[in-house]
């Protein structure tokens, strides 16, 4: 069934329901305001705090947007683009482009304007639709991406270059455009995360996505009267695939634009949330904030919060039991999942297993997992090999990449290029990424080991740990620290710490620094190792 069949459903059978909802904290001292209200009146919506949609409405704008791209000849299998801070239009404009047919190619609101570039061409986009956060990057290219014959402008004050939503969307029709969908027909193209060089297209068939909801909703039972707090950034897979297994049952979504710990709390609070799904770096300063007593919890009403679960990244045990200690009552998942494997839920640890804190869990629903070795076969329990999957969510290939596609599928297996190993109770401990893993003196070190055991110590709030080259020992491992706010951490101080760590997995080199992180929580280790290799080289060279 494809997913627009969902939206479809939750409009018939709940059109007068709040189906979404926009929080603009920078505006709290505005009034709320409905999406209704919002038409009528002259008001700038960049000044409201709150806009809402019916879920009536957000399928009429849907299909309002499907019938504009319709009239100006998009056609299935076409490409349109979306490159749009989160917002109240974000959804609307994603599940219009799947109604005609076309394939939806969200884009990731930090990429340079080269970038930009880069994606439209890489994935023939015919159509971009843009925010006022990027006109002047758009400015840079349009005229460099000459298949691109329509640039639609989401926001007030439209550049003369483009055309404005609002004004195109107004005379079009809202009844559903008659186009035959299956679930075998293509649906997105997402790009990788990478932080290296250009990304790589992911095609997905609109199976992937029905399948994304039906896993996550299979996970976490999610209810109709379950409100999803969505945080991170909707051009991802991971936060509205997570959001879909609500979105299967008709549950509101909060679309939160900010970070900060106080406007977390403050907003899971208003809008009553059961659901936060968070990346590690915001639940780290939300436990931060509220032992520095910026947050006191007795100022909000947080009873309908049930679960905060953390994907994306590695999981330090050490702050999840330090959740647990403040939030007892939450029940917590962390999920394993790839862009290639449709975002989250391949492999999940699941509610009732918390005593495996530290593991990404076991294969999800739907799925299957499996370690192999170099040669693709399983290993033994205990042994570290690549993680592989296999279900519905697989990609279908790297978009115009056959070469990189026959590297990682085959017979239905995504080889994830992810390190893993298998417990006695076949609970998947991620181990590092392929490329991460460094090599000292022929032992293999897996820095996440290394990051979890640091993640202990109390003025820690992040680490990264990376391979510098050696000329003795090929690598040697590196350790970039930050503390927290009004922390200090000497490196005689971690150096002793880390005593506790077998010799060979020591880190040799101590950095306090920024970790820097990517918009979906990843750390960004080629960063870091182009950023201190230089250093080091010359540190070496210099006899420091």
């Amino acid at each position: 069934m494809p997913i627009t069949e969902i939206l479809q459903k939750n409009a018939d059978f709940y059109p007068n329901d709040v189906a979404l909802t926009e929080i603009n904290p920078k505006n709290e001292n505005n009034r709320p305001m409905t999406w209704r209200e919002y038409a009528l009146i002259e008001t700038s919506r960049s000044d409201m705090y709150k806009r809402e949609i019916t879920w009536s409405d957000f399928n009429k704008m849907s299909n309002r947007f499907a019938n504009l791209l319709l009239s100006h000849g998009i056609q299935k299998g076409d490409k349109v683009a979306i490159l749009m801070m989160n917002c109240l239009e974000w959804l609307p404009v994603y599940f219009g482009i799947l109604k005609t047919g076309a394939l939806a190619v969200p884009l990731n609101f930090r990429y340079t304007a080269e970038e930009i570039e880069y994606c439209l061409k890489k994935s023939d986009a015919s159509v971009l639709i843009f925010g006022p956060e990027f006109t002047g990057r758009i400015e840079e290219i349009f005229a460099r991406v000459p298949q691109v014959k329509m640039w639609i402008y989401e926001g007030e004050d439209c550049p003369t270059f483009a055309q404005s939503f609002e004004k195109l969307i107004t005379y079009c029709s809202s009844k559903s455009p008659d186009v035959k969908l299956t679930d075998d027909d293509d649906a997105a193209i997402y790009f990788s995360s990478g932080t290296t060089g250009f990304p790589k297209a992911i095609l997905h068939a609109h199976r992937s996505l029905t399948h994304a909801a039906r896993t996550e909703q299979a996970h976490h039972g999610q209810t109709k009267d379950d409100v999803f707090l969505c945080i991170p950034p909707l051009y991802h897979t991971g936060a509205k695939m997570h959001w879909f297994g609500s979105f299967l049952v008709g549950g509101r979504a909060v679309i939160l634009k900010g970070v900060k710990p106080e406007w977390i709390i403050k907003t899971a609070s208003e809008e009553q949330c059961s659901i936060v799904w968070l990346l590690v770096p915001w639940a780290q300063d939300i436990l931060d904030a509220i032992d520095a007593g910026d947050i006191d919890l007795k100022q909000y009403d947080l009873h309908r919060w049930r679960l905060m679960h953390i994907g994306a990244q590695p999981v330090p045990p050490a702050l999840i039991q330090r959740w647990k200690t403040v939030f007892p009552h939450h029940q917590y998942d962390t999920n394993y999942g790839l862009s290639e494997s449709i975002g989250p839920g391949c492999v999940h640890l699941g509610v009732e297993n918390i005593h495996k804190v530290g593991a990404i869990g076991k294969a999800g629903f739907g799925w299957t997992a499996e370690i192999v070795d170099a040669n693709r076969k399983p290993v033994q329990r205990g042994e570290v090999g690549e993680l592989a999957v296999k279900g519905p969510g697989v990609m279908k290939c790297y978009y115009k990449d056959e070469e990189a596609s026959d590297e990682v599928l085959a017979n239905g297996w995504l080889y994830t290029g992810d390190m893993a190993m298998e417990d006695e109770d076949g609970f998947i401990y991620l181990v590092d990424r392929k490329k991460d893993v460094i090599i000292s003196g022929g032992e293999n070190i897996y820095p996440v080991q290394i990051e979890d055991f640091i993640h202990k110590h109390p003025a820690v709030k992040d680490v990264a740990v990376i391979g510098l080259p050696d000329q003795r020992l090929g690598e040697i491992a590196a350790a970039i620290i930050e503390t927290k706010p009004e922390h200090t951490l000497t490196e005689d101080e971690i150096a002793v710490f880390c005593m506790e760590l077998p010799r060979y997995k020591r880190p040799r080199k101590y950095i306090f620094a920024d970790v820097p992180r990517n918009p979906t929580g990843k750390i960004e280790k080629p960063l870091l190792r182009k950023r201190y290799s230089s250093e080091h080289l010359v540190a070496m060279q210099n006899g420091l």
